[in-house]
């Protein structure tokens, strides 16, 4: 695989495992962080990828409320209610939790949905979705 296709892999997998789809961007990260690839390139790539991606969910969030009983909505009733609570209760410090698996993405919809200013957002998603993927490359390839 050539580095570049290997690092577009990387944006994507990162980019859809921001949205509900159960993609683990992390077991790609460490695969390319053991074949040998710029692990600073990959931590760039995969935040960025998985921010865009946490980004779209705001976007949707910010237009789709209406649509939320629908059947194809992208987070089922039982999972918004339980991240629209948890917003609720610790408002824009709640998307600190944002990496998190289950809830993480349907708090960034929740973010959107609740109007979080889009600055305050991608500061807050920002820093845990390059704080993830620095811990998953500094354990993989034993930083110290």
């Amino acid at each position: 695989m050539t580095s570049l296709a290997a690092y577009a892999g990387l944006f994507l997998v990162a980019f859809a495992a921001a949205t509900i789809l159960p993609l683990q961007s992390e077991a790609v990260l460490v695969g390319l962080l053991l074949a040998d690839h710029s692990p600073w390139l990959l931590v760039t790539v995969a935040s960025l990828g998985n921010v865009l991606g946490s980004v779209i969910n705001w976007m949707l969030g910010r237009g789709i409320e209406t649509f939320r009983h629908k059947r194809w909505f992208p987070v089922s009733e039982g999972m918004l209610e339980r991240a629209q609570r948890w917003y609720h209760r610790y408002g824009k410090w709640s998307l600190l939790a944002s990496w998190l698996p289950i809830i993480g993405d349907p708090l960034t919809v929740v973010a959107g949905v609740l109007r979080e200013p889009l600055p305050i957002f991608l500061f807050l998603v920002t820093v845990v979705k390059v704080g993830r993927y620095t811990a998953v490359a500094a354990l993989t390839l034993g930083w110290t």
